[in-house]
């Protein structure tokens, strides 16, 4: 009895290619990284879980922290220093719109700066655009954002200040923040892969930034104290990219009179994307000895 062999025919993967081209890398980098989608959504869909999953201090840490914060500005920039608001909007409100951008700011630079250092394992074995790692950490401080989000709707509420058209523009401005958070992420992450000692500078970035962006007070205040705001000191204020952010989150809570277009604002627009392509530039150039160093 005889049987005749048979064989499957070959298995035929369209959405496979493998390149054994020298210099791949570098040439196609960039459709590497839509290839690679997968792997983002993967990175960020684990660390949410990690933070949120089977634990109440994640969530309720993104609910308490801005609001304790919140509390005390009211307390010492609106009771004791006596700053003004804007318009008739509660003063709590005022600040809480400008902690939304700034608590995702920071929370997004802390994380995507010991994103590839965290991920080192992954970083030493498997090849993908490194870039991928960072970026997924800012989308998981968007969801942070979200959950804080609640906290300024119970607030309005509360207050009986509904928002106005205002509010539709507001994904833009959460765009602007992340475009910071990004380009900055970006730089500190690299620079912490070659010195480690770059991860304490962290915190104090952090605090040092809440003081000279418009959280606890409006810029209002700031062209008052210079007399104008065609003040060389004002453009240099509005170098921080958060200024344009955060007042934009505050026009978009409050309403009022649309300012953003002024020069020094666009000057703290143009930041952003600036620090953007700065952080992108200098990931890259970088990022070729990541495997090596980390």
């Amino acid at each position: 009895m005889h049987s005749t062999p048979t064989s499957n025919p070959p298995v035929e993967d369209e959405d496979f290619d493998l390149w054994i081209e020298a210099g791949h890398a570098e040439k196609h980098y960039w459709l590497d990284l839509w290839r690679y989608r997968e792997l983002f959504v993967i990175l960020a869909w684990r660390d949410v879980a990690v933070r949120y999953k089977q634990t109440v201090a994640g969530t309720a840490w993104a609910l308490v922290q801005p609001f304790l914060s919140m509390v005390i500005m009211t307390l010492i920039f609106g009771r004791v220093a006596g700053l003004p608001s804007i318009g008739n909007a509660p003063y709590a409100i005022m600040v809480f719109a400008a902690l939304l951008p700034w608590q995702f700011f920071s929370n997004a630079l802390s994380a995507s700066g010991q994103s590839v250092v965290s991920n080192r394992d992954m970083i030493s074995k498997v090849y993908f655009p490194r870039i991928i790692v960072p970026t997924a950490s800012v989308l998981v401080s968007f969801v942070d954002f979200l959950v804080s989000l609640l906290i300024l709707a119970a607030m309005m509420a509360w207050y009986q200040f509904p928002p106005g058209w205002n509010l539709l523009a507001l994904p833009a401005f959460m765009f602007l923040a992340a475009v910071s958070a990004l380009g900055a992420g970006l730089v500190l992450t690299a620079l912490t892969v070659q010195y480690r000692d770059f991860r304490f500078l962290v915190p104090f970035i952090v605090q040092f930034g809440m003081f000279v962006s418009p959280v606890g007070y409006n810029s209002a205040v700031i062209v008052e104290k210079l007399g104008s705001e065609l003040s060389w000191l004002y453009y240099v204020y509005c170098l921080n990219p958060l200024v344009f952010v955060i007042e934009g989150f505050r026009w978009c809570v409050l309403g009022g009179e649309f300012r953003l277009l002024e020069s020094p604002m666009l000057v703290s627009l143009a930041v952003s994307f600036l620090l953007l392509a700065a952080g992108i530039a200098y990931f890259r150039k970088t990022e070729r000895s990541f495997a090596d160093v980390i």
